[in-house]
C-alpha cells in the first residue's frame, strides 16, 4: 500500500538527488593551499606528466580523432566523456553509499558516528551518502551518453555488485573520495600526502588491502597482494577507473547477452567480476600498460613483490600506494600498525554490511 509515509520519503528521495545533481559544480579543491590549477592542458599532456617515462607516439604519426560515436570502442567512448585532467587538484567529494540516507529514519544509528566522522574532518568537503534508491538516478544521469555503462549498471541482479561498481562510476566521472559506510575517517584527507609531493603529479591513492604472507594465501584472500577498495581517492577520467568500468560493463553484457547474468549462473564470482580480485588486477594493469609507461623488452613487470612489506607512501607514475596501515589499522596482522600509527587514516570497521543484502 502506497501510504503517506512512504509518498513523504520517495519526495525526500527526489528532492536529494535533485540537490545531489545541482551540487555538481567546481567544487572547493584538496591540496596545498595557494596551489592554482592549470586547466585545458591535452589527454596526452596529462598522461605525460603524469609519467615522464612515458613512451609517447612519434612525431608526425596521424591520430585518430576521438569522438562520441557510438560505435567506437567503449573504452575511448569513456575517455572522451571523462577526459583525464592531471593539473587541477582532487575534486572535495566524499561519496558513501547505503541502503537508506541519514536524513532516513531507518539509517542505522550505529553508522552515524561513522559517517559524521567524514563530515566533521572535512567541513569544506561536499559529502554524500548516496541511497540504494538514488545510485541508480545518478548512475543514469552521469552516463546518459554511454547507455551500456547503464544498462550493465541495471543488470547487475546482486546489491553488492552494484555498491561496487557504483563506486567506480562516481570516481570515473565526478573523482574524490570514496569510502564505505563502514568507515571511520581518522585523519583529514589533505594530510594522506607528504608535504614534499606535488599534488599536480599525483592523480590516483590506493591502499594496501592484505600482504599475507603465507602459504594458504589463497584460502583468504583473492591475490597475494590485494588493493583496498573501501576507500579510494582519485581524480575523474583516471585510466584505472575507465579501464574497471570498461571491463565491468563488457563483462555483465556478455554474460546477460548469454542468459547467465543471474545468481547462482554467472561465469564470474563477486571477487573476480565487480569485487578485490577484479580491482588488484585493473591497477597492475595500469602499471604494466605501455601506453603509460616506457616499458622496454626485458623489463620486469611490476608485481605484489614491489610492494609487499610495505611501510610508508610509494609513488609509481602518477599513482601513490599507501601501506596497509592506511586503511586497515588495527587488524593485528601483516604488519599493519594500530589506530595511533602516524599512516593510519581510515578505519575499515569490517561490518560485513553487504551480507546483509536480502538478494543475496
Amino acid at each position: 500500500m502506497f501510504t503517506q509515509r512512504k509518498a513523504l520519503l520517495t519526495l525526500i528521495g527526489v528532492v536529494t538527488l535533485f540537490l545531489v545533481l545541482r551540487s555538481f559544480r567546481e567544487p572547493e579543491i584538496l591540496g596545498a593551499p595557494g596551489y592554482r590549477p592549470v586547466k585545458g592542458i591535452s589527454q596526452e599532456e596529462a598522461d605525460r606528466r603524469a609519467n615522464p617515462s612515458r613512451k609517447l607516439p612519434p612525431q608526425g604519426r596521424a591520430q585518430r580523432p576521438l569522438g562520441a560515436s557510438p560505435s567506437a570502442p567503449l573504452i575511448e567512448r569513456l575517455r572522451y566523456q571523462f577526459p583525464y585532467d592531471l593539473e587541477p587538484r582532487f575534486p572535495a567529494y566524499i561519496w558513501q553509499t547505503w541502503k537508506y540516507a541519514p536524513s532516513s529514519y531507518w539509517f542505522e544509528e550505529d553508522l552515524r558516528g561513522l559517517e559524521a566522522s567524514w563530515t566533521e574532518l572535512h567541513p569544506k568537503f561536499t559529502h554524500e551518502v548516496i541511497s540504494d534508491e538514488n545510485q541508480r538516478h545518478l548512475i543514469q544521469y552521469l552516463y546518459g551518453s554511454v547507455p551500456d555503462v547503464f544498462e550493465a549498471y541495471d543488470s547487475l541482479p546482486l546489491g553488492v555488485m552494484k555498491a561496487d561498481f557504483f563506486r567506480y562510476l562516481v570516481l570515473l566521472a565526478r573523482g574524490g573520495i570514496y569510502s564505505d559506510i563502514d568507515t571511520t575517517a581518522l585523519k583529514p584527507a589533505h594530510s594522506w600526502l607528504p608535504e614534499e609531493l606535488d599534488r599536480s603529479t599525483i592523480g590516483f591513492i590506493v591502499g594496501i588491502e592484505a600482504d599475507p604472507d603465507r602459504d594458504d594465501w589463497h584460502d583468504w584472500y583473492s591475490r597475494r597482494l590485494q588493493f583496498c577498495q573501501w576507500t579510494i581517492v582519485s581524480k575523474p577520467g583516471h585510466p584505472i577507473l575507465r579501464d574497471m568500468v570498461a571491463t565491468i560493463t563488457e563483462q555483465a553484457l556478455r554474460m546477460k547477452r548469454a542468459g547467465i547474468l543471474k545468481v547462482g549462473h554467472m561465469d564470474k564470482t563477486i571477487m573476480e567480476f565487480t569485487g578485490p580480485g577484479a580491482w588488484t588486477d585493473a591497477v597492475f594493469r595500469y602499471f604494466n600498460n605501455p601506453s603509460f609507461f616506457n616499458i622496454k623488452p626485458g623489463d620486469k613487470n611490476i608485481t605484489y613483490e614491489d610492494f609487499s612489506h610495505q611501510t610508508t607512501h610509494r609513488k609509481v607514475g602518477d599513482v601513490v600506494v599507501l601501506p596497509i596501515t592506511s586503511f586497515s589499522p588495527g587488524v593485528g596482522q601483516m604488519g599493519a600498525g594500530d589506530t595511533d600509527d602516524a599512516m593510519a587514516f581510515v578505519k575499515h570497521n569490517f561490518e560485513g554490511t553487504w551480507k546483509t543484502d536480502p538478494s543475496l
